[in-house]
């Protein structure tokens, strides 16, 4: 295991690990045939990141319509009391080929590039949750929900930070979700789930961590986000 800058550990998946993490086999849905034509009403815009070329993408990224910045910047603590200042855990958008993920999810995201954030990635197929306290995104187009899928350690250090996801219309949080990093035995456990708000129509997201009431930094990726435009 090696450092990354701030002493803070940069962890790749162990293939041992990803062919232990099992994932229940999908069932998949038929396709509406009926109302093709868009009777359904506006469809969703889906960012999957799979056309990005893996590595550093700088402080911001505009991507389909999203303008990503402010990524982390702060600092903050960590459940056990340790801190971290905004050098620790870096400032980047980062392209991850995650293959070696998916063969694990094949049920989450779409495969093979996931989007994370900080200071480190690993080329190739296997990949690093980069620390994320912070990020926002300007939506070019307003929206009236948005999901997007999160991939995640949980219990050891982690346990017990909070994960958010803010919609803003005009700077005022309209909806938000929420998930608090289960704290069982054991230590860096991956696991999933997938952030959903709406609201008749907001302007940004902002998705962050904290733990009480101070920023956190857990390990996250995130893959497709799905923006559904709000009426006009």
């Amino acid at each position: 295991m090696s450092l990354i800058a701030g002493g803070f550990p940069r962890r790749a998946l162990a293939p041992a690990i990803l062919s232990a993490l099992a994932s229940p086999a999908f069932a998949g849905t038929p396709s509406d045939t009926i109302f093709v034509d868009g009777f359904d009403g506006a469809q969703p815009s889906i960012s999957t990141y799979d056309d990005l070329t893996e590595g550093f993408l700088g402080t911001t990224l505009d991507y389909n319509d999203v303008a990503y910045h402010d990524v982390n910047g702060i600092g903050g603590v960590f459940p056990d009391g340790s801190t971290f200042t905004p050098a620790d855990v870096g400032d980047q958008l980062i392209i991850e080929d995650s293959t070696d993920f998916y063969a694990s999810f094949a049920d989450w995201g779409s495969s093979p590039n996931t989007l994370t954030f900080g200071s480190a990635y690993i080329p190739g197929p296997n990949l690093s949750l980069g620390a994320l306290v912070q990020v926002t995104m300007d939506l070019a187009v307003p929206a009236s929900s948005a999901s997007v899928d999160l991939g995640f350690y949980e219990n050891g250090p982690w346990g017990g930070i909070e994960l958010h996801l803010d919609a803003l219309d005009g700077g005022t949080v309209v909806a938000s979700d929420t998930l608090v990093l289960a704290n069982g035995g054991g230590r860096d456990n991956v696991n999933v789930a997938t952030f959903s708000v709406g609201a008749a129509t907001f302007d940004q997201l902002r998705l962050y961590a904290t733990y009480g009431d101070e920023p956190s930094a857990p390990r996250v990726i995130i893959d497709n986000l799905a923006l559904t435009p709000a009426s006009p």
